[in-house]
């Protein structure tokens, strides 16, 4: 328990090794829990502690040396930069593999013998338990080690339910065969459930079932590596080498180690940019992909941000590092998807719950349906293979994998499509919102001034002349009015005696005449939400240019996706009414969902008074000024591309800065979801419907080890499904 004084103010993820079913990562999270100043949460699939703990009262050696002393391995996270063990290596696989294939190989003939009267030769039954006896000690030897670890601690979890299948089943077998007539040549025995007398072995079930349940743990941690690899495709994407450029221009190759904020470093074509950072020397497509998810290459010119990891398509460039090492978008984009894989949804907790006590309780049914077979039928030989059947078939690895391997393949497909979900309990948002809040400059628009129009009987001279003087300021209305002259290839003159005007505008003397450029009172000829300017030369008026923040292309369709998801889009916007009604008319948002004129302290209000009508509200924004907003809607969405305030203050990242990403987010997150619930229904209704099944008598414990390594199978290939997300 923790005291309300406690500071926790240390937090790691350990990476765990030993846990063999849901039951394990409940009973580590518990001893974790007990100790003082600490609150931790263990995840099965991914195998990590996410730990967070006072650092005055515990050290991370504490916290290893407990997760030891129950019988299992925990060590601190790798460096950044290495590939995180959050999945079973394939090397790791390679024993688990090694036991699969010898125990199919030795108990293949056994089921056949113990299947097939006609394969039932003289001493077959002998034959069998040589087959079968290296299956049930070796082959099995895993579930056995960690059911003694269990027993040490008076605990129980899956190895424990099929240890004492697989050790009952064999000395039993080895009783009668040894101590009975069913070890005399020329013994044959019914498959039939029926067959109650002491005739019956269960040598198939000591072999096959631990070469059935051992499959379902290989293809488990086969899947696992899948269901990963996008997140460890993250971490092995960026570059491991940077071309330094000193101060006198030399380049020089180094490890990406020596590279640190401030530092030039060049990219050439086809390489990757070392780290994030802004380009000071050339032009050239970049490839973003890896980050945003977005195909098409972006033009970047000397003044633009650059994220490491993306690739330079053509053209040389020079970068000023801003961000190193962790830092970086790429590294945060990790962090944040390993944080959301590690944590739990509200969902899982009822299944860990679950966990915990399921285990004891399938040992005492089992030993109930014992006694009472034994009861009914007064022959031992009768009543083991229930019981067995009830042991294995219970087995809560479907119940423990439900949500943690929707989770691990559902972030890892957001991260692909750069979206980032920072936690499971987001899930749950995305299914209850109805309202989407979206801010206007940087999410509906570029947030970037463009020209939009140019009113004049001369309108190259116009721009021609306004974009000399205005090349000489840096206000954004300048470097718009500059950058469109420049598309059209207009020759700039030279400017002189230039003057900046705050607030007015800007003049200064061009081929001998006195230009002025400044806000317009006379607007004529340019549509509602524009800037306009005026350019005058030598007193007389050349014409009026038109500015407006842009309405991104993809914004109608991105709006139009979020109304087929059942949402009704708002705009939010500190602009004036007629700019706000002209984007919202833009994009297809109705008059009466547009709310303008809203100071930055204010839209945390119109969120509240939102949520007090009743409404679940989604807020998008990508400023400071959206940060309470964002932290107070019931899901807040921040674009990647701005303040780190806002993104901090989000539950969803977009690393693709567009609506259509909004409404892939909403959908990823809602399939999900839905894949986390069809899971859960799965597993527990395998193990409502089966463990009575086999009470009854009606299924054998060799079916029954089928059944509980398909349930697992079942679930994670569900799971993977979602790598499959569009």
């Amino acid at each position: 328990m923790i005291d309300t004084a406690t500071v926790l103010d240390q937090r790691i993820e350990l990476e765990v090794t030993g846990m063999t079913c849901a039951a394990c990562a409940a009973r580590i999270e518990k001893k974790l829990n007990r100790m003082p100043g600490v609150t931790a949460t263990v995840n099965y699939a991914t195998e990590k502690a996410h730990v967070e703990f006072d650092a005055s009262a515990v050290s991370t050696d504490d916290l290893i040396a407990t997760v030891e002393s129950i019988g299992y391995g925990a060590a601190p996270p790798r460096p950044a930069g290495t590939p995180s063990a959050d999945v079973p290596s394939a090397n790791a696989a390679d024993p688990l593999l090694q036991r699969l294939i010898g125990s199919a190989l030795l108990g293949g003939p056994v089921l056949l013998m113990s299947m097939i009267p006609a394969l039932q030769f003289r001493n077959w039954q002998w034959l069998a338990f040589t087959l079968a006896a290296p299956v049930a000690t070796w082959g099995a030897w895993p579930f056995h080690r960690a059911a003694w670890k269990n027993l040490r601690q008076a605990e129980a979890t899956m190895d424990t339910l099929v240890s004492i299948g697989v050790l009952a089943s064999f000395l039993w077998s080895a009783y009668v065969l040894f101590f009975t007539s069913v070890g005399d040549s020329g013994m044959t025995m019914s498959m039939s459930m029926s067959d109650n007398s002491a005739h019956h072995l269960y040598l198939e079930v000591a072999s096959t079932t631990v070469a059935l349940i051992l499959a379902g743990k290989w293809f488990e941690a086969r899947s696992k590596r899948q269901a990963g690899s996008a997140l460890r495709a993250l971490l092995e994407r960026g570059a491991s080498e940077v071309r330094i450029l000193s101060a006198d221009g030399v380049e020089r190759s180094a490890p990406i180690a020596e590279l640190h904020a401030g530092d030039r470093f060049v990219v050439r074509p086809g390489e990757r940019i070392a780290t994030d950072g802004v380009v000071v020397e050339g032009a050239a497509a970049v490839d973003t992909s890896l980050v945003t998810g977005e195909s098409t290459p972006r033009d970047v010119v000397v003044g633009d941000a650059v994220i490491g990891a993306t690739i330079n398509v053509d053209g040389r460039l020079v970068v000023r590092a801003t961000r190193v090492g962790a830092d970086t978008t790429l590294a945060q984009m990790a962090r944040l998807v390993e944080e959301a894989q590690s944590g739990k949804a509200p969902v899982q907790r009822l299944a860990d719950r679950v966990a915990s006590v399921f285990v004891p309780v399938v040992i005492a049914f089992a030993a109930a349906v014992l006694g009472f077979w034994l009861a009914r039928t007064g022959a031992i030989s009768g009543a083991v293979g229930p019981a067995v059947a009830v042991l294995i078939i219970a087995c809560p690895c479907a119940l423990g994998l439900a949500t943690p391997m929707a989770l691990l393949v559902g972030t890892g497909r957001g991260a692909q499509l750069g979206v980032l979900i920072k936690g499971p309990e987001v899930l749950e948002s995305t299914r209850q919102i109805d309202t989407v809040v979206l801010d206007k400059t940087g999410t509906i628009t570029t947030g970037v001034m463009e020209v939009v129009g140019v009113v004049a009987d001369d309108p190259v001279t116009t721009l021609r002349f306004a974009a000399a003087v205005e090349h000489a300021s840096e206000h954004p209305i300048a470097r718009a009015v500059v950058a469109h002259a420049a598309a059209q290839a207009i020759d700039l003159p030279p400017v002189i005696e230039f003057r900046n005007e705050p607030g007015v505008g800007a003049n200064g003397t061009v081929e001998g005449a006195h230009v002025v450029v400044r806000r317009a009172t006379d607007t004529t000829g340019h549509g509602a939400g524009t800037t306009v300017i005026e350019v005058e030369r030598d007193g007389q008026l050349l014409g009026t240019i038109g500015l407006a923040d842009t309405v991104k292309s993809t914004s109608r369709a991105g709006i139009d996706q979020l109304r087929a998801l059942g949402l009704r889009p708002m705009l939010l916007t500190g602009d004036n009414r007629g700019t706000a009604d002209a984007v919202a008319a833009a994009v297809g948002i109705d008059p009466g969902d547009v709310i303008a004129d809203v100071l930055p302290s204010d839209k945390l209000q119109v969120v509240r008074d939102l949520q007090s009508e009743g409404r679940v509200v989604a807020m998008v924004g990508d400023g400071v000024n959206d940060a309470a907003a964002l932290a107070q809607s019931d899901l807040g969405i921040a674009m990647g591309t701005g303040t780190d305030v806002a993104i901090e203050a989000s539950d969803l990242t977009l690393m693709r800065p567009d609506l259509p990403a909004v409404a892939d987010a909403v959908r990823l997150s809602r399939r999900t979801l839905g894949t986390i619930k069809a899971n859960l229904v799965w597993a527990f209704a395998y193990n409502v419907a089966a463990i009575p099944v086999a009470a009854t008598g009606r299924l054998s414990p060799l079916v029954a080890s089928a059944a509980m390594a398909f349930s697992s199978v079942f679930v994670v290939s569900n799971s993977l499904r979602l790598r499959r997300f569009r």
